[in-house]
């Protein structure tokens, strides 16, 4: 366990680091900016107001708040319409709410950034699971990408051939080596398909990308997009939830399939939170803001000190999320245990690898988190499988970010020594 006291190098290092990331720095404030005119806009266009704040229980009719939330949500996103709500226990719920949404028997969905998270490995049923998408006769198949882009070819090729219900994008990597989706490779595609085909369904997994970029997905082409309220949008604030934003009638399916048939959007009491969801959303510009600025500085240092980093500190950014590949399980291990003991919450715990429901392989989680699983807030994780990659992301405020990166360093060093 660490005292944050850092010896001289890791502190020359640091300074080195943040006077060659300034202009990277200049950049996500410039971002930051752009962001928050974005979300003051539309919490002034939906007038937002006290009374907003307000709570409802049971079955939720008539709430004002939530109502009203769903709406400033969809002009952040660039979309017609949006679907926020606490009912949603993470990012993979709603991808599986928003999947069996769109779905029926005999449809196919494609993924054309190959194989999505792990978490989606038994609701799709590449994983056998007897409630999967194909357990109920849903078909799925993939398109892997080529040297981090897509395969245009295969994608083209695919949707002349077979009738395809809906593309699946995963822009951020998973615990994957890949590189991370950017918003113009996105729309790009986007082009390619529609060149093809304009039915098909295109949903985008935005999770740990919004505020990321200038542009959302919706504003690109998206027919829909997911993501989760303890990453980027809920700032650190919110306690839990998720959303699905997008094309109207395929919220309503959402809505439907979340709740019930025939009621849909109308029920879902927000019990107290919606300040909490305003306030987050308001936050969020800055909060992922500071999460990139804690990236790239742990990309600078990880990198100088001989290891490789992805992104690297002046890369193109597509999401908050940092690889640091260690090619070694103890290394893996102390940087992660670095990262909890700089922690403001569980400080004092070890973090030790152990299996996780929807992994096959055991994993390291450091997550001292004000929200369990917050992954907005300084956090890094990794399965136990080679070669032993780093997933780090998040920071509430550049300053613990940075003393957290440090002190992983701190112990990394330490560890190897002995």
């Amino acid at each position: 366990m660490s005292n944050l006291d850092f010896n001289k190098n890791i502190i020359d290092l640091s300074i080195e680091a943040e006077k060659n990331c300034k202009e990277e720095f200049d950049k996500i404030n410039q971002l930051c900016e752009l962001n928050s005119i974005k979300v003051l806009k539309a919490f002034n266009n939906n007038r937002i107001s006290e009374m907003h704040f307000n709570s409802t229980t049971g079955y939720g009719y008539n709430d004002i708040g939530r109502d009203t939330i769903e709406k400033v949500f969809a002009e952040v996103l660039g979309a017609e319409d949006a679907l926020v709500r606490s009912q949603f226990i993470s990012g993979s719920h709603a991808l599986t709410v928003a999947l069996f949404a769109f779905l029926r028997p005999n449809d196919i969905m494609l993924s054309i950034t190959g194989k999505p998270y792990d978490t989606l490995d038994e609701v799709i049923g590449i994983r056998e699971n007897a409630s999967s998408l194909k357990s109920f006769g849903i078909e799925y198949e993939q398109i892997d990408l080529i040297e981090d882009d897509f395969d245009y070819e295969a994608i083209r090729e695919k949707l002349k051939s077979q009738k395809i219900k809906l593309i699946e994008i995963q822009r951020s990597k998973g615990y994957s080596t890949r590189k991370s989706i950017t918003i113009d490779k996105v729309e790009k595609v986007i082009q390619v398909i529609r060149e093809i085909d304009k039915e098909v369904i295109i949903m985008i997994d935005n999770c740990y990308c919004e505020f990321v970029e200038e542009k959302s997905p919706c504003e690109v082409g998206a027919d829909i997009i997911v993501g989760s309220l303890i990453k980027n949008l809920g700032g650190g604030i919110a306690p839990n939830g998720a959303y699905i934003a997008g094309k109207t009638n395929l919220v309503e399916l959402a809505a439907e399939r979340l709740t019930v048939p025939g009621e849909g959007r109308e029920v879902g009491p927000t019990l107290g939170i919606n300040k909490q969801i305003l306030q987050g959303l308001y936050m969020a510009p800055s909060v992922v803001a500071n999460s990139l600025k804690t990236a790239i500085f742990a990309s600078y240092m990880l990198e100088k000190l001989g290891y490789k980093v992805e992104p690297k500190y002046n890369d193109a950014r597509a999401d908050i999320v940092q690889n640091i590949i260690f090619n070694d399980p103890d290394k893996l291990i102390a940087y992660t245990r670095g990262i909890q003991y700089a922690s403001a919450i569980d400080s004092f715990v070890t973090a030790d690898p152990s299996d996780m429901p929807g992994y096959e392989d055991q994993v390291i989680m450091a997550s001292g988190s004000f929200t369990q699983g917050s992954s907005i807030e300084l956090s890094c994780d990794g399965p136990l499988r080679s070669p032993y990659i780093a997933y780090q992301q998040g920071g509430l405020t550049y300053e613990y970010g940075k003393l957290g990166v440090m002190n992983a360093i701190n112990n990394l060093i330490k560890n190897s020594s002995n």
